[in-house]
């Protein structure tokens, strides 16, 4: 599969880094080429496999609610089995959005990409996200990369930035004035004219509507009866209470506990700031430390896989986390830093002084 090695935004680059990340692109690539003739079944049904993951990881939902509910699998193992899917779906709707299964069946395309919503009602409107992540493409690192800006990255380490990772609404509310500052950064790149700029600060923000509205509703609900309750009080409606007990065991905790995880790696793994602007090499890191592991279990290793999709998108995620390995050896050897977690007192600036490849594990 032929895959150009320089992209037009590149040619304002050095000729070193140019030169880097076109070898970086270059090897990747072949890496993947090689794979897929090793696997041509895999490769000739990435729709099959795409819809089969995405109906594994429902059922598996469903499943473990139907068991919970029978008294089956205890809360904890329901929680963290939940996530575990829930993590599939997102890839899922990450491949979607770069139109990786059926491209040509807009029908099943967009009724995958409602179904992965519906159970991760946490997580923004799917076709708004769409167009945030592939603008987090090509100005990932500065000002208007809302995708990222959004989850705190480039943000200092504190208590605001934890609570937003733990609860981006809650993040959202105590710190209003900034988020409509990200909102109109974003707007004011990528509006072609004045009446698609007024579009977009109205869309933009309402993203979180319907669902996750109702999730996160949902959510203080559950958290504020279980707080009654261990101050000495009792919830009535007991019906009412076991149904929103079995949806927060199965659906809110789950995706609570996986929203973290991914937006915890994802917004600590990307740089921001003093990024130069399309240099790829300045926009994101790889995670391998083994203190990792929990996190990466329920974001799909996405600390170790997703530098590999920065210089080259088309893979799907099983594709990119079988050539990982590989991949990342072609990384460091090129001076992609690895177990740079210098950026937490560094607020993500990428720190030109640092040298490229300095940090290893």
């Amino acid at each position: 599969m032929r895959l150009a090695t320089r992209l037009p935004g590149e040619r304002t680059l050095a000729p070193q880094d140019a030169d880097r990340i076109a070898a970086i692109r270059g090897e990747i690539a072949r890496v993947g080429d090689r794979w897929r003739v090793e696997h041509p079944w895999i490769a000739g049904h990435q729709n099959t496999i795409g819809a089969v993951i995405f109906l594994g990881a429902v059922l598996g939902v469903l499943g473990d609610a139907a068991l919970y509910a029978c008294g089956l699998l205890p809360w904890w193992a329901t929680v963290l089995a939940s996530a575990f899917w829930l993590s599939l779906l997102h890839e899922i709707e990450h491949d979607l959005i770069h139109a990786m299964y059926f491209r040509t069946n807009k029908w099943v395309h967009n009724a995958m990409l409602a179904g992965v919503w519906l159970l991760r009602p946490s997580t923004i409107n799917p076709w708004v996200r769409r167009r945030l992540h592939l603008h987090h493409h090509a100005v990932s690192g500065t000002e208007s990369d809302l995708e990222e800006r959004a989850i705190s990255n480039g943000e200092r380490w504190g208590g605001h930035r934890l609570l937003g990772l733990l609860d981006s609404v809650l993040g959202y509310a105590t710190r209003p004035f900034r988020m409509r500052g990200l909102v109109a950064a974003y707007v004011a790149r990528v509006a072609r004219d004045p009446a698609e700029a007024r579009r977009l600060a109205i869309t933009t923000p309402l993203a979180y509507f319907p669902l996750s509205a109702m999730h996160y509703g949902l959510w203080y609900l559950t958290v504020s009866a279980h707080v009654y309750e261990l101050l000495g009080g009792t919830v009535g409606y007991p019906g009412a209470y076991r149904a929103l007990d079995i949806l927060a065991v199965t659906l809110l905790a789950p995706n609570a506990i996986r929203t973290f995880c991914l937006y915890f790696v994802s917004s600590n793994l990307h740089y921001y700031g003093d990024v130069e602007p399309h240099n790829v090499l300045q926009q994101t890191q790889v995670w391998t430390a083994r203190w990792l592991w929990p996190v990466h279990a329920l974001c799909f290793n996405f600390g170790g896989t997703h530098a590999i999709h920065h210089f080259v998108v088309r893979d799907p995620f099983y594709i990119r986390e079988a050539i990982r390995a590989e991949c990342q050896t072609i990384l460091r050897e090129h001076g992609v830093r690895f177990n740079d977690f210098g950026t937490f007192r560094r607020a993500n600036r990428f720190g030109l002084a640092v040298p490229p490849g300095a940090v290893r594990p």
